[in-house]
């Protein structure tokens, strides 16, 4: 079919190049000027052809997702953005019969000429929810895309100066609205996919100096979850928050805290159908009217259809350059002219006595949910095609689905697999997370007198309904940890579990796997699946390597080297101090994260009393018991009250007693905001002073206690600050100054070269080697004598010295299996207690922090076996290298 030529081009695609050499473009290390990006644009635009055709684009937050959604634009070709699912590809392939499929990088010429007859008018196809898998589109024009970014720049007064980061995926009409505000006034957007949670994303604001922050309210939630505003961000200008209503409270706090730390908060209103936005709130007001959405975008008309006289309530209407030309639903609709003169927004407003626009509740059964549009009828038509008689509901913040059993008499059995068969069905129809789809199972539906569906008890059922029970790990990694997605190669850790969510996930894989494999916390939630279908782990496939964290690794090798030097089988020193430059490693990817100084204090507090608790729990039964150690060890106060040299059995816990001090002695210099403010401003060069600053007790330029100095915490923090620098190390500069510093400093400290040497060489593998491959065998091996150190360290002093004379070997494989196995008491017996102390605490929503499974020690870390992905995405519970 020959298409019509486009009657216009949007312009932010056209004239990128009068920006010239101004950086348009952050991914990774890699900056892409408004010159190189016009080229690229060019050069995308001519291998599209001169004939005009439909384009969709799988969009990612990623420089090629730009480049090819702005050279299609640029050409004339009409772009449908969707994201880079599978099911959402292949739904809009079969609807719309694209004639070009570019995805992961990779474009896909389906034809050579169109297959459709697209109008003039056509530039831009998105979704009109993203969410209900409906393939109905809307028709966006070139002059509607470029007149709401031009509107948008305009009340944000973006400058050339600004940097703006993709907190929202580019598919999203919002997340895309803030790319082409950005382009129109040749300001710079920074590419990522990082989530507001993860202390990386936080790196890269203060590393770009990112001027804006823009989210829905589930993303100001997540904020509120890592403390965000403890410490000021000079850059930072403004945040955007639009994609649903905003609790009034959680806007007068963040405006309240934007005058206090510089920055404005501007809450927006739009629909899709409007390109992106129709109202904003002017920051200014925000305090005084926090439910407004506030004014027209310049260019644009709000009005109020039909208001009640009493309440001054009626639809929304909007007008303006940025309205759609209608929507399409099937392929010959692309050919239509504009239809929609006026937007009619489906929700119901009043105007205030200020002139501000209020939105009050929906005329249509609409909702947002995480920021994503939710037809709700839809749903429920697609339930009732799948044979299930069900009512949806929603107030915002979750989507509740009533449903009645085949026959109308369920088992609980049966109710549990309806509510996970309902729930995946609803989550494919939505796109929601887990955690935001709660199915309640129930004999009849709530009923109104008119025999309509009761959608206020259908929300009312999900107050005492229990959790919906998943019947596949992936389901209930999501439900337990709130995690919108779950992926194979995820674990507990990298998802953010915490102490109170390792209870309740202990509980309920064990109704699913029937009993927990070791290590279940560290192992990816794909193999934890595989376990479940198969039912048996041995007869589960097992790659014959897999990657190991050099962190774990090491830690194995040195506990091992220290038991079997105790118990005579050989002399191999060094492996505790080096350990030492792992507690700092781990203390800096674990705890010292974006959360607030108040918040890290506490995570070290809890930390380290993960570590004395069991430490004197043991100690101390063993000197009542059989008078094993001196009261002053019991209490790990030796290295302060004891003898000053080196004496048996005082000395034996000095490694958990440095480590204890020095996790303490950070929880005090972190809660300090100037500190704490300091180290997030300077995240590898503050480490680095610190152990530059340490170095006088170390070289003894300070001297506060005499006597056994290689074992006292204030002579060796200076290891655990090197340790703290090579975890915030991210260019090979930086690995080559801790090197430096390490090989310059450790010689000399202990008068053995071969100790000092295997404290070197450990840590520069730690430095440079993140991963080793390793038999899948040696890797469990691994993990488990690492998961157990702490336990292995205070147990072995009761086991070798009965078998170290004669049998050293059996010395040191009978101190790791009782080591080994008191862990595995210990974790029951802490988890049994959890779960009897669950019932008498409140439930808390867990928070998506790195933070150790059980609410252990940040000491060690595992692989991900699946992925072998760079150190920091999973660690183990409770224990701590010593010796």
């Amino acid at each position: 079919m020959l298409s019509r030529p486009p009657t216009r081009r949007v312009a932010l695609a056209t004239d990128l190049a009068r920006f010239g050499d101004r950086p348009a473009l952050v991914e990774g290390t890699r900056v892409l000027s408004y010159a190189a990006l016009a080229a690229r644009v060019d050069e995308v635009g001519r291998a599209l052809g001169g004939t005009r055709r439909l384009v969709l684009v799988a969009a990612g937050n990623d420089l090629g997702t730009v480049v090819a959604h702005l050279g299609a634009l640029a050409a004339g070709h009409v772009v449908l953005l969707t994201a880079d699912r599978d099911e959402s590809v292949a739904e809009l392939v079969a609807a719309y019969d694209p004639d070009v499929v570019v995805r992961g990088g990779r474009v896909e010429e389906r034809r050579e000429r169109s297959a459709h007859d697209l109008h003039p008018d056509l530039a831009l196809l998105l979704s009109t929810s993203g969410t209900t898998g409906s393939p109905r589109l809307v028709r966006l024009g070139a002059e509607g895309v470029q007149a709401n970014a031009e509107a948008i720049a305009e009340y944000l007064s973006v400058r050339d100066s600004d940097v703006a980061v993709t907190t929202l995926p580019l598919h999203y009409c919002y997340g895309l609205s803030v790319l082409h505000s950005h382009l129109v006034r040749g300001a710079r957007v920074v590419l990522t996919s990082l989530s507001v949670v993860d202390a990386c994303f936080w790196d890269l604001v203060r590393e770009q100096r990112v001027t804006s922050l823009s989210g829905v309210p589930h993303t100001f939630e997540l904020l509120d979850r890592v403390g965000f505003g403890a410490e000021a961000l000079p850059s930072l200008r403004y945040l955007t928050q639009a994609g649903g209503r905003m609790a009034p409270e959680r806007v007068c706090r963040y405006a309240e805290l934007g005058q206090r730390q510089g920055f404005d908060l501007f809450v927006m209103y739009g629909q899709t159908e409007a390109t992106a936005r129709m109202a904003y709130l002017p920051p200014d007001l925000a305090l005084e009217h926090p439910s407004a959405v506030g004014v027209a975008v310049p260019g644009g008309r709000l009005r109020i259809d039909a208001p009640d006289p009493s309440t001054g309530v009626g639809e929304l209407v909007y007008a303006g350059p940025n309205v759609m030309l209608g929507y399409a639903t099937t392929p010959a609709d692309l050919a239509r002219p504009r239809e929609v003169a006026e937007l009619r927004t489906g929700d119901l407003a009043r105007i205030d006595d200020a002139g501000l626009v209020e939105v009050v509740g929906r005329a249509a059964r609409f909702a947002k949910v995480y920021g994503l549009r939710v037809d709700l009828d839809r749903v429920d038509h697609l339930l009732a095609d799948d044979g299930l008689v069900a009512s949806c509901a929603s107030d915002d913040e979750r989507l509740v689905v009533a449903v009645q059993p085949p026959g109308r008499a369920g088992r609980p059995g049966q109710d549990r697999r309806l509510e996970a068969r309902v729930g995946a069905k609803v989550r494919a129809i939505t796109s929601l997370p887990p955690s935001a789809v709660r199915v309640v199972v129930v004999l009849e539906l709530p009923r109104l007198a008119s025999g309509k569906p009761d959608t206020r008890a259908v929300l009312a059922l999900a107050a005492d309904a229990r959790p919906p029970a998943p019947e596949d790990v992936r389901g209930t990694f999501a439900l337990v940890l709130g995690a919108e997605r779950v992926d194979d190669g995820d674990t507990f850790a990298s998802l953010g579990g915490d102490s109170l969510s390792y209870v309740e996930m202990t509980v309920r894989l064990e109704e699913l796997l029937g009993s927990l494999p070791a290590g279940w916390h560290a192992r990816p939630v794909g193999e934890l699946e595989a376990l479940r279908r198969d039912g048996d782990a041995a007869r589960r496939p097992r790659p014959r390597n897999r990657s190991v964290e050099t962190g774990v690794l090491l830690r194995a090798l040195a506990i091992t080297a220290i038991v079997a030097t105790h118990g005579n089988l050989l002399d191999l020193t060094g492996g505790a101090h080096l350990l030492l430059g792992l507690v700092g490693f781990n203390l800096a990817r674990f705890h010292l994260t974006g959360a607030s100084a108040s918040e890290r204090a506490r995570r070290l507090l809890r930390s380290t009393a993960r570590i004395a608790v069991p430490t004197v729990v043991w100690v101390g039964t063993m000197t009542i018991v059989a008078g094993a150690y001196p009261w002053r060890t019991a209490l790990l106060l030796n290295g302060v009250a004891g003898p000053p040299s080196w004496s048996e059995p005082a000395w034996h816990l000095w490694f958990v007693e440095a480590v204890v001090a020095l996790l303490l002695a950070t929880a005090v210099l972190v809660a300090l905001p100037g500190v704490h403010q300091l180290e997030r401003r300077w995240p590898f060069w503050f480490p680095v002073a610190l152990a530059v600053a340490a170095l006088t007790t170390r070289y003894d330029l300070v001297s506060l206690r005499g006597g056994d100095e290689i074992h006292r915490a204030h002579v060796v923090v200076w290891l655990v600050a090197l340790g703290w620098a090579a975890a915030r190390a991210t260019s090979w500069q930086h690995r080559a100054v801790v090197s430096l510093l390490l090989a310059s400093t450790v010689p000399g400290f202990f008068g053995d070269p071969a100790r000092e040497a295997a404290v070197v060489v450990g840590l520069l593998v730690l430095v440079w080697v993140p991963t080793v491959r390793l038999p899948s065998a040696v890797a469990r091996a691994c993990g488990t004598v690492a998961g157990a150190s702490l336990w292995t360290y205070l147990t072995h002093w009761q086991v070798y010295p009965h078998l170290e004379d004669r049998w050293p070997l059996l010395a040191l494989l009978a101190s790791l299996a009782v080591g080994i196995a008191a862990q595995h008491a210990w974790t029951a017996t802490t988890a049994a207690a959890g779960r009897v102390g669950s019932g008498l605490r409140a439930p808390r929503r867990p928070e998506p922090q790195r933070t150790a499974p059980g609410g252990g020690s940040v000491i060690a870390t595992s692989p991900d076996s699946s992925t072998g992905r760079a150190p920091g995405t999973t660690l183990t519970a409770t224990g701590v290298p010593t010796g």
